[in-house]
């Protein structure tokens, strides 16, 4: 069993929707689970900085 390995990235809004652009270019079935991962963490982080505020 291989241990899967994590990296955090610091990443503007822009950007992050640069890449989920770029994604979106990709088949579906290739890159529908990282956009969602994407979508998920990067809508909590500004639900959280928003409360804050």
């Amino acid at each position: 069993m291989q241990i899967k390995k994590e990296i955090k990235l610091v990443l503007t809004v822009e950007e992050t929707n640069q890449i989920l652009e770029a994604l979106g270019n990709q088949p579906f079935k290739q890159v529908f689970a990282l956009i969602s991962k994407i979508q998920e963490q990067a809508a909590s982080q500004l639900n959280t900085a928003a409360q804050e505020e």
